[in-house]
């Protein structure tokens, strides 16, 4: 059985995980690091991961960008297996997160469900053909309140697998206020919505001539994001340093 950390234990895709996690034969939760209370767990619960004296084989991270570079040190110390699923990390940070996989087994992911990660790969095969054809392209995604970063991880990954498809990558444009100009042919613009208790969409929008393919997630319960992360950390605990993402664990 795998022997797993909860980094961000106490936050709400910590609790939905380790609901889950219950459920399941193959991995078990035996530690937990939050620096917020508040919560009963069926774990202990340290404020760092450098603190844990708790045998696991890899750890799970839906904390903050601002805990990141801790987390890796300590996951390099510990020589720890990383599901790192926090979204909004700077560009130091992930130059952060491409060294530590040259030690340890990385996986990232903008999303963790399997509907977000099967788009991706349609995206890649489909954008070229109808960017050639003339059809302008936007994302909009939406999600709840309390979200603080936007676009939201998963938009900007769906728009580079768009731009994976294209002969030439094109701009990212995340907001047209002031300019008074018509939509240049070569943009993809995306579009961010708070409000409520929103768990995720995210549209992928094709506007041609007369007629609009559009691609829609919607997911309704973060139980597909937490299924997907211990999908992710079974699967990492035997892996080789590297970095990876949901296609591996998909296959």
């Amino acid at each position: 059985m795998v022997k797993m950390i909860m980094h961000g234990c106490n936050g709400r895709m910590g609790q939905v995980i380790s609901s889950l996690a219950e459920e399941m034969q193959d991995i078990e939760i035996v530690a937990g690091v939050d620096i917020a209370g508040g919560q009963k767990n069926a774990y202990p619960v340290f404020e760092t991961l450098a603190q844990v004296n708790v045998p696991a084989d890899v750890v799970v991270d839906f904390a903050s960008a601002a805990a990141a570079d801790g987390l890796l040190d300590a996951c390099i110390e510990k020589k720890l297996p990383l599901v790192l699923c926090t979204t909004g990390l700077s560009g130091a940070q992930l130059e952060k997160v491409k060294a530590a996989s040259a030690q340890i087994p990385v996986l990232r992911s903008a999303n963790m469900s399997l509907g977000i990660n099967i788009i991706e790969d349609v995206l890649r095969k489909i954008s070229g053909f109808l960017k050639e054809s003339g059809f302008d392209i936007e994302i909009v995604e939406k999600h709840h309140n309390q979200k603080k970063d936007a676009p939201s991880g998963t938009a900007l990954a769906l728009a580079d697998a768009v731009n994976d498809g294209l002969k030439e990558r094109q701009p990212y444009v995340f907001d047209r206020s002031g300019r008074l100009q018509a939509r240049p042919e070569n943009e993809i613009g995306i579009s961010a919505v708070r409000g409520g208790s929103i768990v995720g969409e995210h549209e992928v929008i094709f506007a041609g001539t007369d007629e609009v393919i559009t691609i829609k997630h919607t997911a309704y319960s973060r139980a597909i994001f937490a299924k997907g992360a211990l999908c992710a950390a079974v699967f990492l605990a035997s892996a080789a340093p590297g970095m990876y993402d949901m296609g591996d664990v998909i296959g």
